[in-house]
Formats: C-alpha cells, sequence, structure tokens
C-alpha cells in the first residue's frame, strides 16, 4: 500500500482511493530493521475499543506499508502495544 506520513496523520492510497489515518505511535526494531507505525480511523469495534492497526515499513525492500505475518514481529508489536498501555495507565 502506497503511504503519506505527515507529522500526525497517515494517508495511504486503497485501490486509487485516499484514506486518512491519525498516527498513533511509530518505533523501529534493529532486529528487523523495519519501522512500524500503528495509526487508528477513530471508528470503535464491536468489542468496544477503538480500532488500531499496525503496519510495517521496511526501507530496504520498498517504500510501501507491509502487512505484519511474521510471529515473531507480532509479539513484538503485542509487547509494545502492551507497554504503551501501561504507561498510559
Amino acid at each position: 500500500m502506497e503511504y503519506q506520513l505527515e507529522e500526525e496523520t497517515l494517508k495511504i492510497n486503497v485501490d486509487g482511493v485516499d484514506k486518512e489515518y491519525k498516527l498513533l505511535f511509530t518505533f523501529d526494531s534493529e532486529d528487523t530493521m523495519k519501522t512500524y507505525i500503528g495509526y487508528t480511523d477513530d471508528k470503535v469495534a464491536p468489542n468496544g475499543r477503538k480500532n488500531i492497526y499496525v503496519s510495517a515499513i521496511s526501507p530496504f525492500k520498498s517504500n510501501n506499508l507491509e502487512n505484519i505475518t511474521d510471529e515473531k514481529e507480532l509479539e513484538m508489536v503485542r509487547d509494545f502495544l502492551e507497554y504503551l498501555d501501561k504507561e498510559a495507565r
């Protein structure tokens, strides 16, 4: 997915349609050499929690957002989200 990252906004072009999301966080991983971006559309899921999406950027492959499918990466992102939640309390 093509994207444009601004100060507090992430714009993603999906099938020729631009969608805008609020940027929540970014973090880099030395292990994967990727940057991870958390963002939201401010909509609430059926479970009552706000939708939060996380994608990866691998600067050595392309400048597109990547889905996170590797289990180790997913665990790292979960740990980071738990850390953020703990810090916010």
